[in-house]
């Protein structure tokens, strides 16, 4: 059965760029993705482009790609990110100039956009989820408005050939969905396997979380090397079946306790978790400790997507 290796290469904005390096060199990974964007930094962005319109991409864009590029070309990894952040047209632009100045010739890069939503609702007087509140009453402080996109146009930048895709605010869990769909084929209106995709994602998502970083509490939860921590890999076959790990000679662990953690991290609830291209239910998730920091991961589960977007208000 053919399989496909994911490597998260960063969990936010700040993140250590050593261990996607790391994942790249000794990952034997095909896709390295790059989880940079939270709610406060897509608002952050929106004011640095406001102030310059070439700018509004992640501050460590440039640097993540100079580390990682030269791999990254020589053994054909496809970098999925959303570092674009609030100008993904613009990280577009600013990958191209690294790879020119690293002589890197030949690349595709995708940018995806289309989740800049302010303009479409700013004579709306929508309600806002969290406080119950009319959008009116924030009108004047409003700085950004951004709907968390689904899996769909990242695998059409991937259809048409893409080795590098840049987007901007999209569900966290898309970035790591969208190459499997690419790669297996699968269907987007098969729930389960979407379902069990999420939770893929998810466990990804946070990057050293799922191996121990923020999982650690030394004295209470001891993780070995975690000076040196390295990040998650999926091993993901066509059928859904998962098992996360991580690069041997890195620090950190991959275990039922560390992945539990994560499962149930920023869901609300596990039986009906909204995402733009599925109700995933994770109720059913069951893990298995098959080796040292290997972990079977199995049992995700979903049901139709509600057809709405999430929008993120700055």
């Amino acid at each position: 059965m053919k399989k496909i290796r994911l490597g998260s290469g960063a969990g936010y904005s700040g993140d250590r760029i050593e261990p996607a390096v790391e994942l790249a060199e000794k990952g034997d990974i095909q896709y390295l993705c790059f989880e940079c964007l939270a709610e406060r930094t897509i608002a952050i962005a929106q004011q640095a482009k406001m102030k310059d319109p070439a700018q509004g991409y992640d501050a460590l864009l440039a640097a993540r790609m100079e580390a990682v590029l030269p791999i990254c070309h020589k053994k054909g990894i496809k970098i999925i990110t959303n570092m674009g952040a609030a100008n993904p047209q613009a990280g577009a632009a600013k990958i191209k100039q690294i790879a020119e100045k690293l002589n890197i010739k030949g690349l595709k890069i995708a940018a995806v956009s289309g989740d800049d939503v302010l303009a479409a609702i700013r004579d709306q007087d929508l309600t806002i989820e969290e406080t119950g509140a009319k959008l009116s009453t924030i009108k004047d402080k409003l700085v950004s408005a951004n709907a968390y996109l689904g899996v769909a146009p990242i695998i059409e930048a991937l259809q048409a050939g893409a080795d590098i895709v840049i987007t901007g605010r999209v569900a966290d869990p898309a970035l790591f969905i969208a190459p499997l769909v690419y790669e297996f084929g699968w269907s987007l209106d098969d729930w389960n396997l979407m379902g069990q995709a999420t939770v893929i994602g998810h466990l990804l998502e946070c990057a050293g979380q799922v191996t121990g970083g923020y999982f650690a509490d030394p004295g209470f939860k001891d993780v070995p090397g975690v000076g040196h921590l390295g990040f998650p890999i999926a091993e993901v076959g066509a059928d859904g079946s998962l098992v996360i790990t991580k690069v041997e000679s890195a620090g950190g662990m991959v275990t039922l306790a560390t992945c539990k953690e994560q499962l149930l991290y920023e869901i609300h609830n596990p039986k009906t978790y909204f995402t733009p291209d599925v109700v995933a239910d994770f109720t059913g998730v069951k893990m298995e400790q098959i080796a040292k920091d290997q972990v079977r991961v199995s049992g995700g589960t979903g049901a139709a997507k509600t057809g709405l977007l999430k929008v993120s208000l700055g």
